[in-house]
């Protein structure tokens, strides 16, 4: 089955988490004005025992196009945040949930000043950054717990781009 991807929005997203973007954000002056603080683009969540918030990053291989989707995971335990240290764009895949099992795979373009933040529990792809090398700075719980889960997909779903983008 093939998914195009559509361009990542705030709207389109909301189901599934928060878009971490300065667009449109609340923002005000700190550092006697010398700096700009967009406030709260997205929170983090986290449950379980002896855990907290760690911020890494993640260096991703890219992908290149198009895509067999056939591994998504969730994490039941804390949401997950991504966002893009380079300048390139990127894929975002979600699905929805119907009783444990990931249905419905969608797919968005995230320019390169374009996050996000996951939902708690929300299916997701892998980090999927496309054509060169990028590193993310990542926000998610550590600590003690299971907080990952895996789903192979019987029969791999093709993902691409719409052929305008």
């Amino acid at each position: 089955m093939a998914l195009i991807a559509q361009p990542l929005t705030k709207e389109r997203f909301a189901d599934y988490g928060q878009v971490i973007e300065k667009d449109g954000s609340e923002s005000f002056l700190i550092n006697n004005g010398n700096c700009r603080r967009h406030h709260a683009l997205a929170t983090a969540e986290i449950a379980g025992p002896d855990c907290k918030v760690g911020i890494s990053i993640f260096a991703g291989q890219p992908y290149e196009l198009p895509l067999q989707l056939s591994l998504v995971e969730r994490h039941p335990l804390g949401s997950q945040a991504f966002y893009p240290l380079g300048d390139k764009a990127w894929l975002v895949i979600v699905c929805d949930d119907d009783n444990g099992t990931p249905v419905s795979p969608k797919v968005f373009l995230a320019s390169s000043d374009q996050g996000i933040s996951l939902n708690r529990g929300v299916w997701h792809g892998v980090l999927t950054p496309l054509h060169e090398a990028c590193d993310f700075l990542v926000v998610d719980r550590i600590g003690e717990g299971n907080n990952l889960e895996e789903h192979t997909f019987d029969t791999p779903y093709q993902v691409d781009l719409a052929a305008s983008a």
